[in-house]
């Protein structure tokens, strides 16, 4: 491959990413001519949510770049991880992640022709890879074991085993999964490490490893999907976006912890560029790349930047703003929009509504994908059963009226005697079948019954 190609490669590869370890091998393999193989893990434990554009907008230019991608779907991860998920459940999550990710994929117009899912299951219970994991058990010491999963397994008060399997079984994926290198949050260092040190040692060759910078949340810790108030589902609708993003922590002039902020560094300027790019013909060679969206949505929602109408060339991001208040602001860089609301000319009301409009149009073309599919709404009631629903009991069966047999029941015959005596059982009288015939037949039944009761 040219030199040129490959570093332009490279570059899009590894910008804006927070470090890089390794950087060197994939150099190596663009220099070489050969298609670099990237594996990104996540566990299916809660609903993914808007923080997970921060990955999916770096493996998209991983694909851009002719990256062939592995996404792993964790499921024995998820189940070790202090037993975030059951079983039963996440088979159903396995399949609703797919879902929710490849709608992302799609909505954003990214080529995934080379992106392919795993579910760790499929290897990580084969005799080969058990054995790979007891010689690692028998190699790995208990305190390199628990620091590397330090900030990554949940910690407790009083840990379980499986917090320590976790960062050895992320080791071995890289082998079994045949990736050039591993993606993931800067929080998965210390696993990286972990990687780079013992997987030599089983005589497996040690892999790059490429880190996003942490996210805050909306409140202003780590975006979670257990806590509501800090996360934008992907199919919540536009008044709950909005809702959310208004309450979100956005100090003014504090640009430290600002979730919103923070996510038009990770998410909104990047596809913003992403969109300008492919407007200027910019796609690397992918006749596919903007093809990939549905044809309703692919004009409005995977071509159009977030820049507003008349603004400067260059401009990535537009904050709208009424002409009273000094009309739209454009911005050329997040450092720019940085600085403005640091020195607090870049109001947090006028930022979040810009953002709240931002992630609106980027959720629609996902909750369309969801509402034209009865399977992936199935699915999300199995994988996310709604917690205060109650149980469904057991319907009691329908009473069906049986009439009952002549003779029978209310409107039963009963001869009575002449001096009020009882009658026995000769004397109760069935009554026959409708019409004259059976109104005679029952007289005579009725007289011979009398006439009996007189001669005791």
């Amino acid at each position: 491959m040219a030199t040129a190609a490959a570093d332009a490669k490279y570059e899009l590869i590894t910008r804006r990413l927070q470090e890089v370890l390794g950087g060197d091998l994939i150099k190596a393999i663009l220099a070489e001519g050969r298609t670099p193989k990237c594996y990104w893990g996540t566990a299916p434990t809660g609903r993914p949510h808007l923080g997970y554009f921060v990955p999916l907008t770096k493996i998209a230019d991983f694909l851009r770049a002719g990256v062939e991608v592995t996404v792993l779907l964790a499921d024995i991860h998820a189940f070790l991880d202090n037993l975030k998920a059951p079983f039963e459940l996440v088979a159903y999550r396995v399949k609703y992640y797919k879902l929710v990710l490849v709608a992302v994929f799609r909505s954003l117009g990214i080529p995934t022709s080379k992106l392919r899912f795993v579910e760790g299951s499929s290897y990580q219970l084969t005799k080969e890879y058990n054995l790979d994991n007891y010689r690692l058990c028998a190699t790995v010491t208990e305190h390199d074991a628990k620091k590397a999963g330090a900030e990554v397994v949940k910690q407790v008060e009083s840990p379980l085993l499986s917090g320590l399997l976790y960062p050895g079984l992320q080791a071995l994926d890289e082998e079994y999964l045949g990736c050039d290198f591993q993606f993931g949050g800067v929080d998965q260092r210390k696993i990286f490490t972990f990687a780079e040190l013992y997987l030599p040692r089983l005589g497996y060759k040690k892999r790059a490893h490429l880190m996003n910078a942490m996210v805050p949340g909306l409140a202003g810790g780590k975006m979670s999907s257990s806590d509501p108030n800090s996360k934008i589902d992907f199919l919540d609708p536009p008044e709950l976006v909005r809702k959310k993003i208004k309450a979100a922590f956005c100090e003014e002039g504090n640009v430290a912890e600002n979730g919103v902020l923070s996510f038009v560094q990770a998410v909104l300027i990047p596809i913003s560029e992403l969109r300008l790019a492919r407007l200027r013909g910019e796609s690397l060679g992918h006749v596919e790349e903007g093809a990939e969206a549905d044809d309703d949505v692919r004009e409005e929602e995977a071509r159009k930047p977030f820049v507003g109408e008349g603004a400067p060339d260059g401009t990535v991001f537009t904050v709208h703003r009424d002409e009273k208040w000094g009309g739209p602001s454009h911005y050329k860089s997040f450092d720019e929009m940085r600085d403005e609301f640091a020195a607090k000319r870049l109001h947090p009301g006028d930022l979040k509504k810009a953002v709240a409009e931002a992630i609106v149009s980027l959720l629609a073309p996902i909750r369309q994908a969801y509402e034209a599919d009865p399977e992936w709404q199935e699915v999300t009631k199995l994988a996310y059963p709604d917690p205060n629903a109650k149980p469904e009991g057991k319907k009691k069966p329908k009473k069906v009226y049986h009439p009952p047999p002549p003779g029978k029941g209310k409107n039963a015959q009963q001869a009575l005697p002449a001096d009020g005596g009882a009658v026995g059982a000769a004397t109760m009288v069935p009554k026959e079948p409708f019409g004259e015939v059976a109104d005679k037949q029952v007289d005579e039944q009725v007289h011979a019954a009398v006439e009996a009761a007189k001669q005791q």
